[in-house]
């Protein structure tokens, strides 16, 4: 199972639930006999990404190999940067197929009409990789605007905005087409009440527009809908708000928030808002789930092409999600112990790369949290 995703030491004082678990009812790769395991060592996909992601990936192979993880990497240096890398990133998905299981940097995706399709869409389509999970909670060690914040955004993941079917139907016309089915608004919907249930969490949040897009939206939320009175029993609570109120109640109350669940494109955007919430993309760890395939990522999704190959790069974000994937393969005392070093360099305050105020190098926070290594 995904679970235990972060340690006790992550948890504020006050907090009592364990809101840092992730069980969302995945069979763990422990639990597959189809999964890449030899003489108790596990072959894991790595793909490092553009920007920062050889650095941060980096990071994780040293704190790795520091710990004697039985982790062996497939790894592909697939780049968004040019549809050149079609081939390569075709091995990359069937490596993910043998392997099951893969830790992942962010692929950049091209802006202009003959950019080459999203690695990162394909990636999830063709594997159906249909749940993204992102934790947002506040770390002592990282002062924000807003204390205890701490809710989980669950995002689908294949369709949507994201269908990737547009075309110009007169010059000047493009007509792009969202689609929205209620076989996958209710697998997104089970996902987010399960984690719910298995994470002592107490309400979940449908965000949506279905004040305008009445058919689109108004599927997924009526499913939604449905879907929670199912889970009445449990003592699950559940609401649901449009995407415009979201962005704004999140900045001025984000403690209302415990699961949030929401189509593709706003998962996109409350997942950076929620990283701003709580110190940046650097340490929202993240993951890509489905019923075959898990694959890890940092939570908030940006490549920082501008400081690539100057060491400045937080790696925090890309440790905590290869602890995730540290628990999905069942290594949980492995898990915790690299989490809860990666916390205390956090909390500690001494070792503050410049995203959180500090000066300190990509190296000079690897070595703290294998110096912090029990």
């Amino acid at each position: 199972m995904l679970r235990n995703v972060l340690p006790n030491i992550a948890r504020p004082a006050l907090q009592s639930r364990a809101a840092t678990t992730l069980s969302a009812g995945l069979a763990g790769v422990t639990q597959r006999t189809s999964a890449k395991k030899y003489g108790g060592i596990y072959t894991v996909t790595l793909i490092p990404g553009d920007g920062i992601g050889a650095e941060i990936t980096d990071s994780v192979k040293e704190i790795f190999k520091h710990v004697n993880a039985p982790i062996e990497w497939e790894q592909y240096n697939v780049s968004g940067m040019s549809s050149e890398g079609e081939e390569l990133f075709k091995q990359a998905v069937e490596s993910l197929r043998r392997n099951k299981v893969g830790l992942k940097g962010i692929l950049f995706t091209p802006i202009s009409q003959s950019g080459h399709v999203s690695w990162n869409v394909a990636m999830r389509q063709q594997l159906d990789i249909y749940a993204s999970l992102v934790l947002c909670k506040s770390l002592p060690g990282v002062p924000t605007r807003h204390k205890d914040v701490d809710f989980a955004i669950i995002r689908e993941n294949t369709e949507g905005e994201y269908s990737g079917l547009e075309h110009q139907s007169y010059p000047g016309v493009v007509e792009s087409l969202k689609v929205s089915t209620r076989a996958k608004a209710e697998r997104i919907s089970r996902f987010a009440f399960d984690f719910a249930l298995k994470n002592n969490r107490k309400k979940v949040t449908c965000v949506h527009k279905a004040n305008i897009m009445k058919l689109g939206d108004g599927l997924f939320l009526n499913t939604f809908r449905r879907v929670a009175e199912e889970y009445k029993s449990s003592g699950i609570e559940y609401n649901d708000m449009i995407v415009d109120n979201t962005s704004m109640q999140l900045v001025a109350r984000p403690t209302q928030f415990d699961v949030m669940v929401m189509p593709n494109l706003y998962g996109a955007i409350v997942s950076n808002i929620g990283a701003a919430l709580v110190g940046g993309p650097g340490i929202v760890p993240g993951c890509n789930v489905g019923t075959e395939y898990a694959l890890f990522e940092p939570g908030c999704r940006h490549v920082a092409e501008d400081i690539k190959g100057t060491n400045r790069a937080n790696p925090a974000a890309m440790i905590l999600s290869s602890t995730m994937m540290l628990r999905h393969l069942g290594l949980d005392n492995l898990a915790n112990n690299i989490a809860s070093a990666t916390f205390g360099v956090v909390n500690g305050g001494k070792v503050r790369t410049a995203d959180m105020g500090g000066s300190a190098t990509t190296s000079d926070f690897t070595a703290a949290v294998i110096k912090n290594l029990s």
